[in-house]
């Protein structure tokens, strides 16, 4: 199977997740009618390590910025708040990377398919819109990785649903997403294979849709990318649960310029924040702890 977002582009099949946000008569569901940053949110900006801050390239220490293309909604890592300003893992870890330089954070909100050519080009510094670091993209540009991503499954909280062992159930998916394609659909056809009841599934255009549909009881389980999954658990009230394990995980990873000293750059700096404590802390009022990093890596290594 392949994760989400190992398309060349965001937005295909595989790629589209709204910003989990219910209309007010669901808010009780599955919670992020506050449009803004969870609670317990706190800014990261650590005070700037001047070994690092020497690593920067010239042109952008001497702006005393750096900035990041980004495109909202991807929530958690990516989303708007009531004022229309960019919010998420992304923006938090960036800004927080960006500090330790010794540099404030500049966000531009660009077309996904916009974002490395925009790199390339000059006009913003790196990417921070949840990029996966695959081959292709290495050939003309490095990642600095920051999180592991996959597929989790989540059920209401008490049940005992085993996604290898699904046959029968609802499960509720967005649609277009490999959940739906390449997870769902391919576990429900080799239930037929074996003589089994196929997996229901009921696909829904956003994200959000789906899990209210598990929380108001109308399917069993959901399918989701891991970081969804994790926040729309966080947003639940103890209703939601996962289960099962990640699976068909990759990283996430920042892109910068093929060779630029950017990238040695940003990954220092994240690796600090890993060290001091600073990485996990921005992370988990978004209801991630799995999946973080312990090291640092520049294309994976």
């Amino acid at each position: 199977m392949n994760l989400f977002k190992r398309s060349s582009t965001r937005r295909t099949a595989s790629l589209l997740f709204a910003t989990l946000a219910l209309g007010s008569t669901l808010t009780a569901c599955v919670t992020n009618s506050e449009t803004g940053n969870p609670d317990g949110w706190q800014e990261i900006k650590p005070a700037p390590v001047p070994e690092i801050q020497a690593m920067v390239p010239e042109a952008i220490r001497k702006k005393g910025t750096i900035s990041i293309g980004s495109n909202p909604p991807f929530a958690p890592m990516e989303f708007k708040d009531s004022d229309g300003a960019i919010i998420g893992i992304d923006v938090d870890l960036a800004r927080a990377a960006a500090s330790v330089m010794g540099l404030e954070l500049v966000v531009q909100e660009q077309d996904f398919n916009l974002i490395l050519p925009s790199i390339s080009g000059g006009t913003v510094d790196f990417g921070a819109s949840g990029f996966t670091d695959n081959e292709e993209r290495r050939k003309n540009y490095d990642f600095v990785n920051y999180l592991s991503a996959g597929l989790q499954w989540a059920q209401p909280t008490g049940e005992h649903v085993d996604p290898d062992n699904a046959c029968g159930l609802t499960v509720a998916v967005q649609k277009g997403t490999v959940s739906e394609t390449d997870d769902v659909a391919l576990r429900s056809e080799e239930c037929v294979k074996q003589g089994k009841d196929p997996i229901k599934m009921l696909s829904y255009e956003s994200s959000d849709q789906a899990f209210t549909a598990l929380v108001l009881g109308r399917a069993d389980a959901v399918s989701a990318d891991s970081p969804i999954t994790a926040f729309a658990i966080a947003r639940a009230d103890g209703k939601l649960e996962k289960t099962g394990e990640i699976f068909d995980a990759a990283d996430y990873g920042w892109p910068v310029p093929k060779g630029s000293d950017l990238g040695p750059a940003l990954q220092a700096a994240l690796q600090h924040l890993i060290d001091t404590g600073d990485y996990a802390k921005a992370l988990e009022p978004w209801g991630v702890t799995e999946g973080l990093k312990d090291t640092a890596t520049l294309n994976g290594k």
